[in-house]
């Protein structure tokens, strides 16, 4: 399988899902629980993995974790936007 990753980085949104998550007081396995109630199948091991910027989003599961989060995709990809201010 080919790596893929930018300036060291599997994913642009780690920090932000890990803020947001938080901030909807929410764990991991409960955001696990509601994205696998809407088809995406992620379970809290690999949730980890994205937040600890290990495993790279596909645009399915990016769509689905601003829904569970209740954010825009924007949101989700502040520090891609304004990558000095992270």
């Amino acid at each position: 399988m080919k790596k893929i990753a930018l300036h060291g980085s599997k994913n642009v949104i780690h920090a932000q899902l890990r803020r947001y998550r938080e901030l909807r007081k929410l764990t991991q396995d409960q955001v696990a629980a509601k994205l696998q109630v809407m088809g995406v199948n992620i379970d809290q091991q690999a949730l980890s993995r994205i937040e600890h910027n290990q495993r790279m989003v596909t645009d399915y599961e990016f769509a689905c974790l601003c829904q569970v989060l209740q954010v825009s995709e924007r949101d989700l990809l502040a520090d891609f936007y304004n990558p000095a201010e992270s």
